[in-house]
């Protein structure tokens, strides 16, 4: 049997020997690398890849970074160009512009504070519902100057089947206080699933009622806008109005761990705007809506019917109210500071309704 002898690595050929008649050539130079003996063989030498220098390229100049601005729903204050032109002119409030100016705003680079706010888109839901303010409902305000400089929680009642009344509020802190503020509005999460109404109420300030979001914008010395009674209070029926039902517990919780001052305000004039005269719950459950109003416009006129009547309203706002505790005591000891809070409220409305002449004037 023939013994197999040991495969040796390819050796690499090398050029032929040049003799003194032949003109020698210009040979690159190569490498020599020593490598081990296999075996009994000797030494070997091995050539690698020749070596050749790649063609130099010119330099190229450096590339700029296309720069994309953000898109915008509508003109904000930085836009430039006709549509903004026309938008300023005609869409905006001229007072609800000089207001906001003087309000500052922390805003990333696109507009938009952490809670979403934006200020550009702001301007013009606040200048619609100006107009509404002055015009429409035709409010009057009494006592806005007892809401104290910095964070402040504004509780009231809620009524009129739509969150016209929380909108007014906040149209009177920016036009009738002083300094300016810009409410924000704890709203129920319903509302924020309605397309286009809950991305307005949500450029505007208004955020989900949620605590951990309003305790830190108090910490940041901001107005927040709670409507303890919520859906059982803007959903009551026609034999209720201007009767306060049960008050949540979160915003007395809120003050004390947050020492904010609570202002309580009385509105009049909501419960008139859509006076619901059967709430139709198993339609309600069907739809995913906290309640179904059936008023004198709808749902017989359709979307037509949802626009509310032109009430006048009137908004009262009372003397701060400071409460000293342990935001986790019983609720059987928030209670009874809650209750204080809604007694007070329920005179501010008592004093409305008697010192209003009618209904729609």
């Amino acid at each position: 049997m023939s013994r197999k002898r040991p495969s040796l690595p390819p050796l690499a050929i090398l050029p032929p020997v040049v003799t003194g008649e032949e003109k020698p050539k210009q040979v690159p130079r190569k490498k020599v690398l020593p490598i081990q003996s296999l075996g009994d063989e000797s030494g070997l030498r091995v050539t690698p890849v020749l070596e050749t220098a790649l063609p130099e390229t010119p330099p190229q100049p450096p590339r700029t970074r296309r720069r994309t601005t953000p898109r915008k729903l509508l003109p904000t204050v930085t836009s430039s160009g006709w549509l903004a032109t026309l938008a300023e002119r005609f869409l905006i409030d001229a007072e609800v512009d000089a207001k906001m100016r003087q309000i500052p705003t922390a805003v990333n680079e696109y507009g938009y504070d952490s809670w979403g706010l934006h200020p550009g888109t702001a301007r013009y839901g606040y200048s619609l519902f100006a107009w509404l303010y002055r015009h429409y409902w035709r409010v009057q305000t009494y006592g806005i100057e007892h809401v104290p400089p910095g964070r402040v929680l504004l509780i009231g009642n809620h009524s009129g089947q739509l969150p016209i009344d929380g909108a007014m509020v906040a149209v009177a802190m920016l036009l009738e206080a002083n300094p300016p503020r810009l409410c924000r509005a704890m709203v129920e999460r319903w509302f924020t699933t309605v397309p286009l109404l809950g991305t307005l109420l949500q450029r505007s300030g208004a955020i989900v009622g949620d605590p951990l979001n309003c305790e830190r914008l108090l910490q940041k010395g901001e107005a927040i806008l709670v409507f303890p009674e919520g859906a059982r209070g803007s959903g009551k029926v026609w034999k209720d109005r201007y009767k306060l039902v049960r008050f949540g517990l979160g915003f007395m919780r809120l003050a004390l761990a947050t020492n904010t001052p609570i202002v309580p305000f009385g509105v009049i004039g909501g419960e008139e705007q859509a006076p619901s005269f059967v709430d139709c719950k198993p339609l309600a459950r069907l739809l995913g809506m906290p309640y179904f109003p059936i008023t004198p416009t709808f749902p017989w006129l359709g979307v037509l019917g949802m626009i509310p009547f032109p009430t006048k309203y009137r908004i009262y706002f009372g003397e701060p109210l400071i409460f000293r505790g342990n935001p986790d005591d019983r609720d059987e000891v928030i209670q009874r500071k809650v209750d204080r809070v809604k007694r007070e409220i329920r005179r501010l409305i008592d004093r409305g309704l008697e010192e209003r002449e009618g209904i729609f004037f």
